[in-house]
């Protein structure tokens, strides 16, 4: 079922690039544009499948969201970063310090919805058994980030990002939560 949703993802992300009929140097200023976005950090080191929708309000501000969800298994290791979250839904307003039209340097708040297990250690000295239990949570994180987006003149996005957030509703042993990575996408 996971799959089903990754080839949906991707066919949607392609065919917007492809069949999108104006390139940016044909649009003003004044036009506001759609972005979609793939973060390929979180899908090489995370087998997350992180995909991102922003849109441009004027020359200084876009707003977004983002969609992740996990492709591995939940036998994958993960090397303990964050391995238990398996879906968040992150909306983000963004705010550009440059002369170019929305991009460069900028700085955003975000609101995530995050879903997950947690597993919890347990050992019985008596009868010397080891066990381990996963519980299911959905939290809140509210939180910042920081980076800087380059978008050439046909339309193709590079975008690099760190944040940090905190849980707001103590459902899970998470009390922060981390966003960034490196995006690649198009600008139509």
């Amino acid at each position: 079922m996971k799959k089903a949703y990754l080839v949906f993802l991707i066919t949607v992300l392609f065919s917007a690039t492809m069949f999108s009929q104006e390139t940016l140097e044909n649009k003003s200023n004044l036009e506001n544009f759609n972005e979609l976005k793939i973060n390929m950090t979180n899908l090489i080191i995370f087998k997350w499948f992180d995909v991102g929708y922003e849109r441009t309000i004027n020359e200084e501000s876009a707003f977004g969201v983002g969609l992740l969800t996990r492709i591995g298994s939940d036998e994958d290791d993960n090397d303990g970063l964050d391995e238990y979250r398996t879906f968040s839904i992150t909306p983000y307003y963004r705010h550009f310090f440059s002369q170019k039209y929305a991009q460069g340097f900028f700085v955003e708040g975000f609101a995530m919805v995050h879903s997950g297990e947690d597993e919890f250690y347990s050992y019985d000295s008596i009868t010397q058994t080891e066990s381990y239990r996963g519980e299911k949570y959905t939290d809140l994180a509210i939180g910042v980030s920081a980076g800087a987006k380059f978008v050439t003149k046909r339309g193709f996005i590079a975008e690099i990002y760190l944040g940090i957030g905190r849980d707001m509703l103590d459902q899970s042993d998470i009390e922060i939560v981390g966003r960034g990575g490196i995006a690649l996408g198009y600008r139509f």
